[in-house]
């Protein structure tokens, strides 16, 4: 009885999602989101506020362009 099965090609997968710099740029991210949450509470007033208000939206530009980049 012959064994009718063919060899397959082996298939290389290049997972995107494990590289370094995601993570790096990811850490970077989340730190300027807690610095922003940070000078948030420091003292009320215009300033501090409009820092922190920076600061979140860098970090929070900088999380979504990292996680889209990942799920390309």
């Amino acid at each position: 009885m012959a064994n009718s099965t063919e060899q397959r090609p082996h298939v290389s997968t290049d997972n995107n999602a494990n590289q370094t710099h995601y993570y790096v740029t990811l850490l970077i991210a989340i730190a300027f989101g807690l610095a922003g949450t940070f000078f948030r509470f420091i003292q009320d007033s215009f300033l501090f506020t409009s820092i922190s208000n920076i600061l979140l939206i860098i970090g929070s530009f900088i999380a979504f362009r990292t996680v889209f980049k990942i799920m390309k």
